[in-house]
């Protein structure tokens, strides 16, 4: 009984390990022991002794005072390892390289997980007016085109069950109501990208197109242009381009 316990206390404190570091990853900055208690919260005096332990490893860092906290540097390296050593990645470089200097946009590859998309790669557009998203960034996947290309590829029934009645809005353009972009998926599905208008960020669209290697498709690929730029035409040529990456991507990705 007495290993039990044992194995049921470690499962424990690894659960609420990797809880804090999600905590510290969603909201960057440095927070005080309060504020982290009041929303993870766990019993102040055993969260305290798990911040000490995980400051010493290196996971979480304090401020000069050594009372607020925040995410530290052995993240990243656990964060960047993954993305070094994914072979979808790796295979689509060539492509969101050749995407880049045909629509001289901003492009993205992101991977649905749960609810949110995460951005794996980015390449910058070379205008002075141009988007800013980090590799490693969390957004809920009905707000971006990323997202909504790769909902499109489930089931109305499999979106149901993933996404709750009501969505968050980040703009006065996202979608609120899970059944309005259920039907938005079935036009997305018609036309095989998404197109997130202003519903991310106030003043940008965004054209993006899920890579079908697998089914339900996991990746996506997203070019983003401020609409002060946007014109008929170029619209025209990034949905084309687009779709000739997405033939490349399949390509590229079918041996893995």
């Amino acid at each position: 009984m007495a290993v039990a316990e044992g194995a049921g206390s470690q499962v424990k404190s690894a659960v609420r390990t990797v809880e804090l570091l999600e905590f510290f990853a969603g909201r960057p900055g440095m927070h005080s022991l309060a504020a982290v208690q009041e929303s993870v919260g766990y019993p102040k005096s055993s969260l305290y002794m798990l911040l000490r332990t995980l400051v010493e490893l290196g996971w979480i860092e304090t401020d000069a005072t050594g009372t607020r906290y925040g995410i530290g540097v052995r993240a990243l390296l656990v964060g960047t390892s993954y993305i070094d050593g994914d072979e979808v990645v790796a295979a689509a470089r060539p492509t969101l390289d050749r995407l880049s200097d045909e629509t001289s946009e901003t492009i993205h590859m992101a991977r649905l997980d749960g609810t949110n998309v995460v951005y794996l790669a980015t390449r910058q557009s070379q205008h002075y007016l141009r988007p800013f998203t980090r590799v490693g960034r969390r957004l809920p996947a009905h707000s971006t085109s990323l997202g909504k290309a790769l909902l499109a590829t489930y089931t109305d029934e499999q979106v149901r069950k993933l996404l709750p009645e009501t969505l968050e809005p980040l703009t006065e353009h996202t979608h609120t109501d899970r059944e309005k972009l259920i039907e938005e998926l079935a036009v997305i599905r018609e036309q095989g990208y998404a197109v997130d208008r202003e519903e991310n960020t106030l003043g940008l669209r965004c054209f993006g197109i899920a890579i079908p290697y697998r089914t339900p498709a996991r990746d996506a690929v997203s070019c983003s242009v401020p609409v002060a730029r946007l014109t008929p035409g170029h619209e025209q040529m990034i949905k084309d381009t687009l779709f000739d990456a997405r033939d490349r991507l399949l390509l590229a990705t079918r041996p893995l």
